[in-house]
């Protein structure tokens, strides 16, 4: 008999972490294994939101455990190396071809600008980046930017507060629970950084 896919994903799922755990640079603050566990329960809440079967659930889920695994390898193209690593990996979980595509696909969707495809990619999307609707936007923002600064030293704090407002005003959600739930407080946020480059730009004229 095949073995479920909600057994597969609890097998792969404890594996990966363990993997992720012990091997992630602790340089990544924002790509930690903590981000991770944050999508993947995004991913569920959405995904029950959004009326998906287990088994595509599942999917997702596996997906997102591997959405940032690239980082393991590289900082660049990172969405690519994750693919590299889900068709070496899943194989050995049991996972076939068809599904493996299906994963591939909903992970290549997350590279910025997202360009999801279909239901499952679309979930995966938002929640991969549901922090930008929520209340705590400002601590995953915070760790992103201490990221980005290990690998580009001389970034300002305005240039973070340019990158923030061009991402937030480009950004969309996809799913109709993140339009209804998320968008509304990304564009609080938005509003918030705007105000806050004011603010920098005439201390720096004063």
């Amino acid at each position: 008999m095949t073995e479920s896919v909600l057994n597969r994903l609890k097998r792969v799922t404890d594996y990966w972490l363990n993997k992720l755990r012990n091997e992630l640079s602790p340089e990544l603050t924002y790509h930690s294994v903590d981000h991770v566990l944050d999508v993947m329960l995004c991913v569920e809440h959405i995904g029950h939101q959004e009326l998906l079967q287990d088994e595509d659930l599942a999917l997702v889920l596996v997906a997102a455990l591997f959405h940032d695994s690239g980082f393991l390898l590289s900082r660049t193209n990172h969405e690519l190396t994750s693919c590299e690593l889900v068709r070496s990996q899943l194989p050995e979980f049991g996972f076939n071809e068809a599904e493996i595509e299906k994963i591939c696909a909903m992970i290549m969707a997350t590279k910025i600008p997202q360009s999801p495809s279909s239901k499952l990619a679309e979930i995966l999307c938002d929640a991969d980046l549901n922090y930008l609707g929520t209340e705590d936007y400002f601590g995953p923002s915070r760790r992103l930017f201490s990221e980005l600064k290990i690998a580009n030293p001389n970034i300002t704090e305005l240039d973070w507060l340019d990158l923030q407002i061009n991402f937030l005003q480009d950004h969309r959600y996809f799913t109709d629970f993140s339009k209804a739930n998320r968008e509304p407080r990304k564009l609080l946020h938005l509003h918030e950084l705007l105000n806050e480059r004011k603010r920098l730009l005439e201390e720096k004229a004063s």
